[in-house]
């Protein structure tokens, strides 16, 4: 079988996406191609996908800003994209467009591969800074796979209570403004940066102060450009243990890759490769 995979969004010249893919393509020996579909907001994006429908693609990613707006064009939707409310996966069944949202799963996998012990730990106390569709992905990861206490700071406190309304049956959870999140760092185990404070080209800002943390607490950062970021490099002067966003690129990938194909692609040196092609 031959597939025929690739990325919608805009702008999307750029990506690393189709790097990716094709590395994992190559690592199993899977025949196909990852190509850029870039789609520009000035065109009719029904139009667009009509004729997208028509290419015989076994599957493809969207990212921003279509990842809403693709909803009402698919078959089916997975039941967590669904409460995600966006998709970042389309894979092409018997014709039929299903949808899923590897970000949060994708994140927790990184998360677990560098830090497995964070998985194995009791009433670990996790704080997402942020509440837009990164922060929604990771929160629902992290109630599906049992953790109990996880809380979420954002500067307007209605779209983190939104968030919270994501909570299973065993998750408690707390929501606050960033001024107040700032003096509540020390409770945390690991506190995970999910905005795009940070990111080229204001890589000297970032979300909160990290006036006091947990000894042998995990911080970690979405954004992968830069690779450490002001954030990072906040917690690192404090003695924290870092988790880099350029993981969560590889894993959501991965997971992607899994939908389509049925395998499970290795990372190994791909994170090492892949931080070395970022930082130029």
């Amino acid at each position: 079988m031959v597939y025929r995979l690739g990325l919608i969004g805009y702008p999307i010249e750029h990506s690393l996406s189709p790097w990716i893919h094709e590395s994992f393509m190559n690592q199993v020996r899977v025949n196909g191609s990852y190509r850029r579909i870039e789609i520009s907001p000035d065109t009719n994006f029904q139009d667009e996908i009509s004729m997208l429908k028509q290419e015989n693609l076994n599957g493809f990613n969207i990212t921003v800003p279509y990842k809403q707006k693709i909803l009402p064009f698919l078959d089916q939707v997975d039941p967590g994209a669904a409460d995600i409310g966006a998709v970042n996966t389309v894979c092409v069944k018997d014709g039929e467009w299903i949808g899923y949202n590897t970000d949060g799963m994708g994140y927790l996998r990184s998360l677990v591969e560098e830090y497995p012990e964070i998985i194995k730990q009791d009433k670990v106390h996790v704080l997402l800074l942020g509440a837009g569709g990164a922060c929604r992905g990771i929160y629902h990861a992290f109630v599906n796979a049992g953790f109990t206490n996880v809380d979420i700071a954002n500067r307007t406190i209605e779209k983190a209570e939104e968030i919270a309304l994501l909570q299973g049956g065993g998750t408690v959870t707390e929501v606050f403004t960033l001024e107040e999140a700032t003096r509540l760092t020390g409770r945390y185990d690991l506190i995970i940066q999910t905005s795009s404070v940070g990111m080229k080209p204001e890589t000297d800002t970032s979300i909160i102060p990290l006036n006091q943390i947990k000894k042998g607490a995990i911080v970690s950062d979405i954004v992968y450009q830069p690779i450490k970021t002001a954030f990072l490099q906040q917690a690192d002067d404090l003695g924290a243990k870092l988790h880099y966003g350029h993981t969560m690129l590889l894993y959501q990938a991965q997971y992607s890759f899994e939908i389509w194909t049925g395998k499970r692609v290795p990372i190994g040196e791909m994170d090492r490769e892949l931080k070395t092609i970022l930082e130029g």
